[in-house]
């Protein structure tokens, strides 16, 4: 489990072999779970100042790959006692979503994210989604994107100081809104249940 707080931003060194390899602060040990751009990864080679982590085939066609080089997303994962920051973070990234709009608004920007139909479901107004493996609030559901709005701290510690439009980026929907959905999507069968729905069975606990 992770936080989707980024706790540094490692350095990509090499992809060969399917092994990525990264220079970073932290140094996890082989066989731990480590974030990187919010793929659980696991390390599997450690030198002095180095870590390797493994990619599948599989991966590497789910995730946005461009996005691995230069400077990652790093988070190592909870340990028992971390303070519990940002929400529940698997890093099982369900799909690629696309960056169709970057909006100044004020002292913060607006970034509208598209993202594949069959996962707009889990998108909740105010609820919580994670990009690239930084935990985020959704400020509006739109028909097929949503939109985020991020701050100027966000943006200079993170990737989106060099998101633009049409890039790709690893997204993870909330798992409690997976959950919730699958549980009592057959609540009724002519229109299926609405988020106005469930919040009323969630106040009723």
């Amino acid at each position: 489990m992770f936080t989707g707080l980024i706790r540094e931003m490692a350095e990509v060194l090499s992809f060969k072999s399917n092994l990525l390899t990264l220079k970073a602060k932290y140094t996890p040990k082989i066989g731990d779970s480590i974030a990187i751009n919010g793929a659980c990864l696991t390390v599997v080679k450690v030198s002095s100042g180095t870590f390797s982590v493994e990619l599948s085939p599989e991966s590497q066609e789910i995730l946005a790959m461009e996005n691995y080089k230069g400077k990652v997303h790093m988070e190592p994962a909870m340990m028992m006692g971390d303070r519990f920051e940002g929400h529940i973070v698997q890093g099982h990234v369900d799909c690629l979503g696309t960056i169709k709009a970057i909006n100044k608004n004020g002292n913060s920007s607006d970034f509208i994210i598209s993202l594949p139909s069959e996962y707009a479901k889990y998108i909740i107004p105010k609820g919580s989604v994670t990009i690239d493996g930084v935990s985020l609030t959704v400020n509006e559901v739109l028909k097929d994107s949503f939109r985020l709005t991020i701050i100027p701290h966000t943006i200079e510690n993170t990737l989106f100081k060099r998101y633009k439009i049409g890039t790709k980026v690893n997204l993870e929907t909330d798992m409690f809104a997976r959950y919730i959905y699958n549980m009592f999507k057959g609540e009724d069968k002519k229109d299926g249940l609405t988020w106005n729905q469930v919040d009323k069975i969630m106040a009723s606990y």
